[in-house]
This record gives C-alpha cells, sequence and structure tokens, in this order.
C-alpha cells in the first residue's frame, strides 16, 4: 500500500519515496503549473482588454446622451423663440435650461424607444399615458418661477420626469400619480438616479396633498376641465400654478394661475396645448 496525503490541491498526493506513481505525479505538476504560469498573464491582458472595452462602451453612450441633450436644447430654445408673442418671453431661465441639459431623459422613457429620448416630442410610456416634449417641460418649469428653498407639488407623476427637472431648482417635489403600476415604477426610478429631493404618492391629484400645503409652485401635467379648487387652496400666498384645461375635443390650453400674497386669484391662458387627461373620482 502507498502511503498518501490527501489535500485540497490534489497535484500536492504524496507518495511514497520508491514509488514510480511519485515521479510521474511531480513531472504531471511540473507541466501543469507551468502551463497554468504561462496562461495566466493571458487571461489577465484578456480581461483587462473586457474591462477597458466596457468603459469605453459607457464613456462612448454617455457621451453620445450628453451630445443629444444638447441638441435637444437647442431644439427647445428655438421652440421657445417661435412661441414668444404666446408666452411673453423670448427665453427661458438659464437654470432651467440648465436642468434640461442635465437630466437624463433616456432614463425616463422605455426601453424599446431610447433612441428616441432626446427628440423634442412626447413619447409613449404605457398605461395610455405620455412623457411630455421636452420644450413642454422646459416651459413649464420656468413659468412657476421656482427657486432653491421652494417646495413644489406635481400632479401627475407619469415616468417621473418632470419631476426629476423641478428637483433639480427647488428644495422638494412632493409629486401624485393616481396609476399604481406608473407611479410605483417612477417612485423607483427617481430613487435608483438618486433624485432624493422626491416624494412620491399613489393617488387622485385632483385633490392635492394637504399634508404638505401651501406649496410654493404647482405642476399640473394632466389636463382638466376646469381648475381643482383644493389645489387653488393649497397654492401659498405670492404662488403659481401652471395646468393644461380643457375637455373632451376642446382645444385645451396651458394657464398660468397665480395667487397674490393678498389672496386674489388671476389666470392667463399662454398657448394651445394637447395633454392626456385628469382622472380620478372627481
Amino acid at each position: 500500500m502507498h502511503e498518501r496525503l490527501l489535500r485540497v490541491n490534489m497535484t500536492r498526493v504524496r507518495f511514497c519515496k520508491n514509488c514510480p506513481m511519485r515521479r510521474r505525479t511531480t513531472q504531471a505538476h511540473s507541466k501543469f503549473g507551468l502551463r497554468a504560469v504561462m496562461l495566466r498573464p493571458a487571461l489577465m491582458i484578456a480581461r483587462a482588454i473586457l474591462t477597458l472595452t466596457l468603459t469605453l462602451s459607457t464613456i462612448c453612450a454617455a457621451d453620445d446622451d450628453a451630445e443629444a441633450r444638447k441638441t435637444m436644447v437647442m431644439e427647445i430654445r428655438a421652440g421657445v423663440g417661435a412661441t414668444s408673442s404666446e408666452i411673453g418671453k423670448e427665453t427661458l431661465n438659464k437654470q432651467v435650461m440648465h436642468a434640461m441639459a442635465t437630466v437624463p431623459r433616456h432614463e425616463f422613457v422605455p426601453s424599446h424607444l431610447r433612441e428616441y429620448a432626446y427628440l423634442n416630442r412626447p413619447l409613449p410610456i404605457g398605461y395610455g399615458q405620455t412623457i411630455s416634449q421636452p420644450y413642454i417641460v422646459a416651459l413649464m418649469t420656468d413659468i412657476v418661477d421656482v427657486n432653491s428653498d421652494d417646495v413644489v407639488l406635481e400632479i401627475g407623476t407619469g415616468s417621473g420626469y418632470q419631476a426629476a427637472v423641478l428637483a433639480e431648482l427647488v428644495k422638494h417635489v412632493y409629486t401624485i400619480e393616481i396609476i399604481k403600476d406608473l407611479g410605483a415604477q417612477a417612485s423607483d426610478r427617481l430613487k435608483r438616479l438618486g433624485y432624493n429631493k422626491v416624494t412620491t404618492r399613489i393617488g387622485d391629484g385632483y385633490y392635492g396633498w394637504e399634508q404638505y400645503a401651501p406649496f410654493d409652485a404647482i405642476v399640473v401635467t394632466a389636463a382638466a376641465g376646469q381648475i381643482p379648487p383644493p389645489l387653488i387652496e393649497q397654492l401659498k400666498l405670492g404662488g403659481k400654478m401652471v395646468i393644461p384645461v380643457g375637455t373632451g375635443f376642446a382645444t385645451q390650453y396651458l394657464v398660468l394661475v397665480k395667487k397674490d400674497p393678498d389672496g386674489k386669484v388671476s389666470t392667463k391662458e399662454l398657448l394651445p396645448v394637447r395633454f392626456v387627461p385628469l382622472t380620478g373620482g372627481h
């Protein structure tokens, strides 16, 4: 019987001194050990090349997205110029435009539509809903004239894009989505992308979010037949609301609502738009 010592490395099995298996095992260990030593650098080089390729692909994709956002911002500027007589201004706030150039819109559209993410047009996001045209998102954000200390209410979270743009500019955004699955997806997406200044909720936006009222600004991203009274009540004195108003086949208009410091409410129609309807129990 040959003396044997079992170890984790099976090539290290020890045999008695004069056993011919000892010589064969030693030769095999030397042979395969040399081969392993020779293969190790090749594997390391292959791994390094793969890592570099993946890194370069990520960098190139990021660069492409950044360039696409620049083009989108240029198209927004052109849209503002074309509608300046209706909206009463020829340029939008620089901070708003910076936010539009920063937020990764491709993260807020379905994966099969990502190649169209930076076109200046609305896109379907499922459940009969859309992500608004970038020009409209920029315009609505500019209209409410927010600053870094403001708390904003958004009605109609959708994919979360408008909330993300607002979060670049304000202290906090509270946003309500009536479609449960859509709202849950938006909440997860915003958290994944690091938008910690956004709080989401599933509910009927018509009634606002009284717990956190009053709000410095309110942005409504669905068309209502009339301006919901609860939202007017929850608008802070001196605050602004932007909302599309119109039902059925009637022309919808983007409306600016102002509440003066004395509580007086005024409205102004800006330009015709097309939004999905505001739904709910009301």
